[in-house]
């Protein structure tokens, strides 16, 4: 989504400084990321506070429902490329699990 909404703002820059026939230069950063991130994750995932019954609304029923656990009782629901944490029946968070894809440039990362 940030990357499509920076394409289209450097895209407008490009198209305004055209249009008034100025002749400077419009730089930006190319972000590589692996063809895997994000193929099965939603646009938006369940926002807090939602309930149990707008989350399978939305988003269907869930490959897993594991058992509330704890006090207060946490559950998890687990859908294709993401899970979902709540609290009693609201969401408390939406997380998208997986292996974090290595760290490029390590050299210019300050310590």
């Amino acid at each position: 989504m940030r990357i499509v909404l920076l394409i289209s703002l450097l895209a407008l820059t490009g198209a305004a400084v055209a249009a008034q026939g100025d002749r400077s230069t419009t730089r930006g950063t190319v972000v590589d990321m692996p063809a895997s991130a994000g193929a099965d994750t939603p646009d938006t995932l369940p926002r807090r506070s939602m309930t149990m019954a707008q989350v399978e609304r939305r988003y269907g029923e869930p490959r897993a429902r594991h058992g509330a656990v704890g006090e207060p009782p946490i559950t998890r629901w687990d859908y294709a490329g993401f899970s979902v944490f709540f609290e009693h029946d609201r969401v408390l968070h939406a997380v998208v699990p997986g292996d974090f894809p290595d760290i490029r440039n390590r050299d210019e990362l300050r310590q």
